[in-house]
């Protein structure tokens, strides 16, 4: 199978922060499939570290309020044209980006809400199968 996944998943440091999120029991998974790095941030030139971002009504915003919602849209366009062809995405849940039916509220408070990442938004407008990182006993059944 072809996958594109949340280059973070992979252990490339490119969150915020500066960090990933490796998963090593998601990376035993996938290691007989092809798979495609993604990060609409890093493909929408935030430097790594950034300040976070957090999706507000629908505007991402950073925590001074300013709106970053076309930046972000025009990287999660790159990453969409980079997995269109994938079979299914695994995301980074709770992302501005990659969150996947919940993310966080844009009072950088740490309140979650229902919703969906900007480029999780376009793939879903594509038809593209998503799963995240807390999908894992599904994604043993599908990638075995």
């Amino acid at each position: 199978m072809k996958i594109g996944i949340s280059a973070c998943l992979l252990g490339h440091n490119v969150r915020y922060d500066g960090s990933n999120k490796r998963n090593e029991e998601l990376l035993k998974l996938l290691e007989r499939h092809e798979i495609i790095a993604v990060c609409p941030e890093i493909s929408s030139g935030f430097p790594v570290p950034h300040e976070p971002l957090e999706i507000k009504g629908n505007k991402v915003i950073d925590p001074s309020g300013n709106d970053l919602s076309n930046k972000l849209h025009e990287g999660s366009l790159i990453c969409l044209n980079k997995i269109k062809e994938c079979d299914l995405l695994i995301l980074k849940s709770k992302s501005p980006s990659c969150g996947h039916g919940f993310i966080y509220d844009g009072s950088f408070s740490g309140r979650l809400i229902e919703g969906e990442g900007i480029f999780t938004s376009m793939c879903l407008q594509n038809n593209l199968k998503i799963y995240s990182e807390n999908d894992l006993e599904i994604l043993k059944t599908i990638l075995a």
